[in-house]
């Protein structure tokens, strides 16, 4: 039987269609393609904010979860690999994203890998990933891939080169976020064990 790891994204995009909701089906896809070539099988759930945005206010407020959110942060916590992606605001992450993050339970994510992706107007906007994004799953104690995935607007054309280094990178970032994720539900790596040397993923990813 074919073993299975859940992989839940998060989209804090707020309009539809929305480019961040974009770029986090990319990022499951290319997952879930990565994790098929390992022989594994992917359950992915992917988690649009904007729907819930109401109960993660009122969680905030009261600290109980009501309406959908228990079931999502349920997953949350089970998963055996995060892909969080966010709208850039004020060379940040959203208020959105934030608040849902700060509603997760501080245990839920560690030692979970995280792949940590942003979409933005502009390219200049790509530090967010380094500056707030890895910063925000580090202090989860979360596993944060070593390749974030930024995508600006021009990104978005058929083709290009700014087109072709965004898949470039979303397939190099699912391929660690694979790699992180069949290791994380196999049992051999937990929140006690030694740090992940990113030095020998990215040699055998071929970087």
């Amino acid at each position: 039987m074919t073993e299975v790891r859940r992989i839940v994204a998060v989209s804090a995009g707020l309009s539809t269609p929305s480019s961040t909701r974009l770029l986090a089906d990319r990022l499951t896809g290319a997952a879930e393609r990565a994790l098929g070539e390992r022989g594994l099988k992917a359950d992915v759930r992917v988690v649009e904010l904007r729907e819930v945005a109401h109960d993660i206010v009122n969680a905030m407020l009261t600290r109980v979860p009501t309406g959908d959110l228990p079931a999502i942060l349920d997953d949350v916590s089970a998963a055996d690999g995060v892909v969080a992606v966010t709208p850039v605001f004020s060379a940040s992450y959203s208020g959105l994203f934030k608040a849902f993050f700060d509603v997760v339970e501080p245990e839920a994510l560690d030692g979970t890998p995280v792949l940590v992706g942003a979409t933005g107007g502009s390219p200049r906007h790509s530090l967010v990933l380094e500056h707030a994004l890895r910063p925000l799953f580090s202090h989860t104690r979360s596993v944060v891939v070593p390749t974030g995935v930024y995508a600006a607007s021009a990104d978005w054309g058929a083709d290009g080169e700014g087109a072709r280094e965004l898949d470039d990178r979303v397939g190099r970032a699912a391929r660690q976020l694979a790699l992180l994720a069949a290791d994380h539900a196999s049992g051999e790596r937990d929140s006690r064990a030694d740090p992940v040397d990113f030095a020998d993923l990215m040699d055998g990813l071929g970087r």
